[in-house]
Formats: structure tokens, C-alpha cells, sequence
């Protein structure tokens, strides 16, 4: 078996997954035909070698699935109790496999509706909540089908992507072929601007307006650097603690922001799109307005999907920078 479920949990989803997916002869058990082991977080998972029908429950991992040619049947959308479109990036591979949306209660995965695809394989986990409300749900989604947990630990698209293409399904050349690719976007895009006003500060409004700083040589902060706009060792003065262990953002209180943010340059983001802070919105406040980067026109707005990108969405973010810091 490719998991340990302990005999009653696996009697209650049997009785889930039978009405639905046929639990004990479908994909509750060994993988038929060749299989791989797969080491993850959960231990050992045995999966199979060429799946037919992938459930996805983590739409910033969707990209890297369809460029490693699987065939994702059902994923969920990208947040919680809303409906979703498909990344432009991969909507084109998104219809021809024939995926579709199944619904992400905000209290946590819905087990009929995974089951109810009849996968032969669930990939699960990543940063923040999927990894969470996955890692509850674990023995249950085990109990349908072998199920790959993607540790929170790997936080970057380079981590995820090389785990999946690696150790997870044995194509570790698409990985590399993808770093090639950014690698020489960063090239074209460092050769192809004027940085604006050093250093730069980053903040991510959240959706009750409390601002959190990016620390700075990680997520999007190291990404720009690699292009030459390079950050504010705002974190590194030891002045704030971050918001989460191991997390990369810390929370600035409202006395402090005139204090912290005093950079020449200012990037403003949403926090998973849940706020309507903007460059605009937040000059309305004085002690944002007072800022030096906002007397100097130097704040600008980036979209919410830049702080923790995909690899499509961090291509997206170059092009993004090279349109907002043309060369002089």
C-alpha cells in the first residue's frame, strides 16, 4: 500500500470514496502497472509511473504539472470560495486536457468532490493554506488515492518546480530547461533598464490594511535584485521579528511606518489579492503620502501575484519590471 491509514478512518472513506470512486479496487490501492517511490513529507509514497487522472489541490502548482505533461483532471481554484480562471500561461494546456474547477470551502478540501474524479494521483501542499488544510486532510486524500504533500519548506518556484520534476516524476531536464530560460530572461531584462532610486522597500498591504515589509534577499526583493534593484536591509537591522517562523514578510505597525518605510523607492502589493491597497489609495493617508517615495513619485504598484510567483508568474514579473524601468 502506498500509505497507512488506520483501519477505522479507512472504513469512513471507503464508505465516501465508494459511492463516488470505487474505494478498495480503483485508485485507494497500489498503483496497477509501473510505479515510482516518492520520499515526501508524509514518508515514502508509492505513485504510478504514467498517472491517468491527476487531482490538483493547489492552483500555483498547476504550471508545473502541465509542463511536465500530466494530465490533471481537477484542480481547485486559486482562492478559497471563489471562481477561478485559468493562468494565461497555461489556460491553452488548462482546456485541452479537459480540467476543470472543483470547489475550495474555506474550511477545508471537500473529500467527496476529489473523490468524485477518481483520481489515480492528488498532488497537494505548497506554501501558506494549501499546505495546511492538505496536510489535515491527509489520510483522508491518502485513502483515495496516492497522494504527493509538497513541503512548505520549498518556498520558491526553483524549489517546488525542481521537487516536482526531480523526485516526484523523474524529468528533472524540464526543471533545468526552465531555469535556463529565466536565467536568460534575467540577463535581458537586467541589460534592458534603468533601476529606479536605490534602495528599494517592498510592502504587501493586507486585506485589513495592516502593511507587512518583504524581507529583503528573499521572494520577489531577491528576484529584483538579480536585475539590479537592490533592497533595503530593513530586516537584516534585527528591528522586526517575521509575521510567521521562517516566514517572509514581517508586520510594520502604524508608528513605525514612517520610520521603516523611508526608502527612495516604494513597491506596493495586495496580500493574495485580498486588499484594495494601491499606490493611489494609500496616498490618501498622510503618513503614506509623507513617505520620500511618495513625494518623489517613486511608489509603484505590482500585482499581488508577484510575492510568492510560479515559474510562469516570475517570467511575467521581468516582463513587468522591464515595462516599468525602460532604459534611459
Amino acid at each position: 500500500m502506498f500509505t497507512k491509514v488506520r483501519g477505522a478512518a479507512t472504513a469512513l472513506l471507503c464508505a465516501v470514496a465508494l459511492a463516488v470512486a470505487g474505494c478498495g479496487s480503483g485508485a485507494g490501492g497500489d498503483a496497477p502497472g509501473d510505479a515510482r517511490t516518492v520520499a515526501t513529507v508524509k514518508g515514502e509514497v508509492r505513485i504510478p509511473e504514467a498517472p491517468k487522472r491527476v487531482v490538483l489541490l493547489n492552483y500555483a502548482l498547476a504550471g508545473y504539472l502541465y509542463d511536465l505533461r500530466l494530465p490533471v483532471v481537477a484542480m481547485t481554484p486559486e482562492f478559497t470560495g471563489k471562481p477561478s480562471e485559468p493562468n494565461g500561461a497555461w489556460a491553452g494546456d488548462f482546456r485541452s486536457a479537459g480540467t476543470r474547477f472543483i470547489p475550495w470551502p474555506a474550511e477545508g478540501f471537500s473529500i467527496e468532490e476529489v473523490a468524485a474524479q477518481k483520481p489515480d494521483l492528488i498532488v497537494a501542499g505548497g506554501i501558506g493554506l494549501p499546505f495546511k488544510q492538505a496536510d489535515d486532510a491527509y489520510d483522508k486524500l491518502s485513502a483515495i488515492a496516492p497522494t504527493v504533500l509538497v513541503d512548505k519548506k520549498y518556498e520558491t518556484w526553483q524549489a517546488q518546480f525542481e521537487y516536482l520534476a526531480g523526485a516526484v516524476f523523474g524529468k528533472p531536464q524540464v526543471y533545468a530547461d526552465a531555469v535556463r530560460k529565466y536565467d536568460e530572461k534575467i540577463a535581458e531584462v537586467k541589460a534592458s533598464i534603468t533601476p529606479p532610486p536605490a534602495p528599494a522597500a517592498f510592502v504587501s498591504m493586507t486585506g485589513k490594511g495592516v502593511a507587512h515589509g518583504l524581507v529583503e534577499g528573499r521572494g520577489v526583493p531577491g528576484e529584483f535584485a538579480k536585475v539590479g534593484i537592490a533592497s533595503a536591509p530593513i530586516f537584516a537591522s534585527g528591528r522586526f521579528r517575521p509575521f510567521s517562523q521562517g516566514g517572509d514578510s514581517y508586520e510594520v505597525s502604524p508608528e513605525l511606518i514612517a520610520s521603516t518605510f523611508d526608502q527612495p523607492t516604494l513597491f506596493v502589493m495586495a496580500f493574495n489579492n485580498a486588499s484594495t491597497a494601491s499606490v493611489a489609495t494609500l496616498r490618501q493617508q498622510p503618513v503614506w503620502a509623507a513617505l520620500p517615495a511618495f513625494t518623489a513619485n517613486s511608489a509603484h504598484d505590482l500585482p499581488y501575484w508577484v510575492q510568492r510567483p510560479d515559474f510562469d508568474r516570475a517570467i511575467a514579473t521581468l516582463d513587468l519590471v522591464r515595462q516599468m524601468f525602460p532604459k534611459r
